[in-house]
């Protein structure tokens, strides 16, 4: 077996694309399959022919049917989760699965749960929103190479007339990304098995040469990282011995290795000097490399992956230029993977026009890649019309109205510490123990409180009436009529489950960032910017053009009307500043710190308003909050303290009576554990169900005072646990949090339940909480 002829990188490439499809293909195959309503062959069919699309949509923008320039970035859910089938890292629970004979159901079932079988645990890939499934390992984990996700898009591309690059997570990220399984003994680090699961990565990459295949590319963005429990000697180490073996290899494809989202720094030399073809790095968020080596290509990110804006091509030409100026051999790319924006601004006839002229989705992107590559290689002058059309465009953004607005940015420059403390009626400080006694005498609450995180599901109903209205179908009066009516079925529901703090279900809501975006001056909203947030759920990120207002209340009379209807207290439920920040494309002329104040004021306004219309309780929602804590540790006190500061100027304005809550969801939150209690919230929802109260020895350990309530009903598997599982883990959390401090609740929102399930698991979850709550007052 010989290795392919080499090649050289091609001159223009992306590291990936979104996979989901223009019109969510991808979501309604999974579903479908999911419900029963499609087979396993119906699903290939489809999948097959989206894959078959995008290689023609790529080739079509300029990309190389037969150069590599094409990344095989296809997933049916998680590309971490391909590398665990790939290599075999499958926990024994799921052993007993039709790996052979059902491939995707078994894949899915690791995915979503199903019955006994508990999911993966799912936490966020880097600083995106986009989330992966965490691998589980330990000493005994039979790793076996299972090449088929891998190689029948190798031989479907093939097939199609493509040589394309297949696309895999690098070993070195995949095992620092794992856990410790639940057996495993104590201290067990997944990347002490490293050298077996690299012989495995040398026998696929053995196959794929035999296969034609030029280019493979091997993602190892753990590389750039400082938030895992890794340090940069250590990555280096277990990089170097890697990739020795990998570039070593007597037969197989040449290694393109990306490190995207933030600079290699000290990991710049070791990576380009590893043996290894060329490495893709991140020009927008992090540093060129120095001393980039003969014979290796640099795959210069110049092109932000990760927003929406048309990238200033003068910038990017003057990087270039440097960089070939030095002697290097460059490839023009995007910083990331480009499954982090939507498809093509085409897309979206709706928005403002000026507005579009602005943007750059992942179509547009790569057009702007060629045109750069096209400068590199043919000489400026003939890419200067397209030059010159992105200054005016850039020029036009910058002299809009709307884009700076004096009396917001008077507003936010105007803050003082006494905006950011909870102070009672006399404006003095107003400690934990006098809120949380002025609230227990007006809530009246037993122990361990029952509540929901704020969305129940939303039915066909619901969504087929809010297209109608949308469509001006459905008159604003008929519109209204049926969320009311669905939010008092809603609080019947709640009354009947016997939960203590209700919420109103959301059916008025979109989605928890677009609801408000579409709400605030500043936002434009999309028709078809869908992204995909975790196998089959996409969001549309809201676009953040200009200065941040409220305009209007937004959600005080669905509040009340909810409130009327029932003696318990209804929360009121707000999406805080750094989640509306993380989920939308924000501006990238201002600084992130001036943004959220603009946010953090007018949710502000909206907290005042529903305070003084009586709601007790109000939950600011930050489930983004360690999303954004950026990958280097030089940069959190500055992040910890903008995003802090905006989540408390908008909820500390309140009597000491109204109850402030905050929610946190998937993440790994024992980096920001202090940042957590500083948000001064009265008590805190946190994930915490797949991993098993994970976060709570971290608040316990920092003497955490507050209210917390972690998730014991894992609301993104279809499974409806017992109220023996439930009971199970709320005793857990009940050995961490003082009973008194202790809520109980779901990880998330219900939107995207089932009813049938929801009620089934919330009824158990009442039932646990009762059972447990006798137990923590007789003092047992």
């Amino acid at each position: 077996m010989t290795m392919p002829t080499p090649s050289v990188f091609p001159a223009a490439t992306v590291l990936g694309y979104p996979r989901i499809g223009d019109r969510r293909q991808l979501k309604r195959a999974l579903e479908s399959l999911w419900s029963g309503k499609s087979s396993a062959v119906d699903f290939a069919d489809t999948t097959r022919q989206l894959r078959h699309n995008t290689r023609e949509r790529l080739a079509s923008l300029g990309l190389g049917r037969n150069d590599s320039s094409i990344p095989e970035s296809f997933s049916w859910y998680d590309q971490v989760l391909d590398a665990a089938v790939t290599f075999g890292v499958i926990p024994q629970r799921f052993r007993d699965l039709d790996w052979s004979g059902d491939l995707v159901g078994a894949y899915s079932t690791v995915a979503r749960g199903v019955g006994d079988h508990t999911p993966l645990e799912m936490t966020k890939w880097f600083n995106t929103n986009y989330h992966y499934l965490v691998p589980e390992v330990d000493e005994s984990t039979p790793f076996t190479l299972n090449p088929v996700l891998v190689t029948n898009l190798v031989d479907e591309a093939a097939e199609q007339g493509f040589t394309t690059r297949p696309v895999l997570v690098g070993p070195v990220t995949f095992l620092a990304l794992s856990k410790a399984a639940a057996d495993a003994p104590a201290g067990f680090d997944p990347l002490s098995r490293l050298d077996e699961l690299v012989g495995l990565y040398v026998e696929l990459l053995a196959d794929l040469a035999a296969r034609g295949v030029q280019w493979v590319q091997l993602d190892e963005p753990a590389l750039v990282s400082e938030n895992l429990s890794y340090d940069a000697a250590q990555l280096e180490q277990v990089f170097a011995a890697a990739y020795q073996r990998l570039t070593g290899a007597d037969a197989r494809p040449q290694i393109l290795v990306t490190a995207p989202f933030a600079s290699l720094g000290a990991l710049a030399q070791p990576v380009l000097t590893s043996g290894v073809e060329a490495v893709a790095v991140d020009l927008v968020h992090g540093d060129v490399p120095g001393g980039v080596p003969q014979g290796v290509t640099l795959v210069a990110g110049v092109v932000n992956g990760r927003n929406i804006w048309r990238a200033d091509l003068d910038v990017a030409r003057g990087q270039l230029e440097a960089l070939t100026a030095s002697g290097v051999q460059v490839s023009v790319a995007a910083s990331t993977s480009l499954q982090h924006v939507p498809h093509t601004v085409a897309d979206e006839p709706e928005l403002d026009a000026d507005l579009r002229s602005w943007l750059a989705f992942a179509d547009e992107k790569i057009g702007e890649i060629v045109t750069l590559s096209r400068g590199v290689r043919d000489g400026w002058d003939t890419v200067e019309a397209t030059l010159v059309e992105s200054r005016a465009a850039l020029a036009q953004r910058a002299a809009a109205p709307g884009v700076n607005v004096p009396a917001v940015r008077q507003r936010t420059a105007a803050i003082t510490p006494a905006d950011l403390a909870r102070t009672n009626e006399k404006g003095q400080r107003a400690s934990i123990a006098l809120r949380k006694a002025s609230q227990q005498e007006r809530l009246s609450l037993p122990p361990l409180p029952t509540t929901t995180i704020g969305s129940f599901p939303q039915t066909v109903e619901i969504r087929k009436a809010r297209a109608a209205w949308t469509r001006g179908e459905l008159s604003q009066q008929g519109y209204e009529e049926q969320m009311r009516a669905e939010i008092e079925r809603v609080i019947r529901l709640q009354e009947d489950l016997g939960l203590d703090v209700l919420v109103h279900g959301e059916a008025e809501r979109n989605d928890m960032v677009q609801y408000f975006a579409e709400n605030l001056d500043g936002f434009a909203v999309t028709t078809n910017g869908w992204v995909q947030s975790y196998g089959s759920r996409c969001t549309r990120p809201s676009i953040q053009w200009g200065d941040v207002s409220r305009p209007a209340p937004i959600t005080t009379e669905w509040a009340t009307f909810a409130q009327s209807l029932t003696d318990k207290p209804v929360k009121g439920m707000l999406t805080g500043p750094v989640t509306i920040m993380a989920w939308s494309f924000i501006r990238e002329d201002l600084p992130l710190a001036d943004t959220a104040k603009q946010i953090g004021f007018a949710l502000r306004d909206e907290v005042q308003d529903l305070e003084a219309a009586g709601i007790a309780v109000i939950q600011v929602d930050e489930p983004a909050l360690r999303e954004l804590l950026p990958l280097k540790k030089s940069d959190h006190s500055d992040y910890v303290d903008w995003s802090v500061s905006s989540f408390r100027l908008a909820t500390t304005g309140v009597r000491p009576d109204t109850q402030i809550h905050t929610h946190l969801c998937y993440s790994e939150f024992n980096d920001i554990i202090d940042a957590i209690d500083h948000l001064g919230a009265d008590v805190t929802s946190i994930e915490a169900a797949r991993s098993r109260m994970e976060v709570l020895g971290a608040l316990a350990a920092a003497g955490y005072g507050r209210g917390v309530g972690p998730g014991i009903y894992d609301i993104h598997s279809p499974r409806v646990p017992s109220c023996g599982e439930l009971a199970e883990l709320l005793e857990l959390a009940a050995r961490s949090v003082s009973p008194d401090l202790l809520w109980v609740n779901p990880d998330c929102g219900l939107k995207t339940r089932h009813y049938e399930e929801t009620v089934a698991s919330l009824r158990n979850l009442v039932d646990a909480a009762h059972e447990v709550r006798a137990t923590v007052t007789a003092g047992v």
